[in-house]
């Protein structure tokens, strides 16, 4: 048996919140977990949505039936098969949006990039060949990918990682795991740990938008 990849064109969708235009002045670009939908995700940022602020939700390439073959449809960034022909994809795909939505919003002055659950590894991924054009990134429910060494730390953006208490997903001793080897490497970590799920927190999500303490 013999194997051969083809590159082909696909078509991808994101949504946002916000105007397009000359007054916004910070863009959010958001990616949901595995098994989400980007409209769906982009609901929980309602509560930031202002008209200076531009939220955008891309979604995974790979959308499929969580159940069976019929009912519900979701999404996903990767899985183990071909993965890296996946992770070259959705990074470039992530920088398709971000040229686009920059070139059609020319006020912009800064530039968060948030990672929900299997979101995070795939902004983290992106972020490491990007991240001059990134002022702060936010991994929500989620850390760096194992396969991406931490001496890969962004140098020039501040990163915030947000833990949740009751994470179904993330064990507390996990969490403090990851932390403690993300600190050693980076200095302008800030950990954020909410009293909840494995959830996108209204309350902690307002209170990091509305923070006037951009770079930690």
């Amino acid at each position: 048996m013999q194997k051969r990849n083809l590159v082909i064109e696909k078509t991808a969708r994101f949504f946002w919140l916000g105007q397009f235009g000359a007054n916004a002045e910070e863009l959010w670009i958001v990616c949901h977990g595995y098994a989400q939908l980007a409209d769906e995700f982009l609901e929980s940022f309602r509560c930031i949505d202002s008209p200076k602020r531009i939220v955008v939700a891309p979604e995974g390439l790979h959308r499929f039936y969580p159940k069976g073959s019929s009912g519900r449809v979701a999404a996903s960034w990767m899985t183990r098969e071909e993965r890296l022909s996946d992770i070259s994809d959705y990074v470039h795909y992530l920088d398709q949006v971000h040229r686009l939505v920059c070139s059609e919003n020319p006020s912009l002055k800064r530039i968060v990039v948030l990672g929900f659950s299997q979101g995070a590894a795939t902004v983290s991924r992106w972020a490491m060949q990007e991240n001059s054009l990134i002022d702060q990134l936010i991994l929500w429910c989620g850390f760096f990918p194992p396969d991406m060494p931490l001496g890969e730390l962004p140098k020039n953006q501040s990163l915030v990682v947000v833990t949740a208490a009751h994470d179904r997903f993330i064990s507390t001793e996990e969490a403090e795991k990851q932390l403690a080897a993300m600190r050693s490497r980076s200095k302008n970590l800030r950990h954020i740990h909410f009293d909840g799920e494995h959830v996108v927190d209204e309350r902690t999500l307002v209170s990091l938008a509305e923070s006037r303490n951009l770079y930690f």
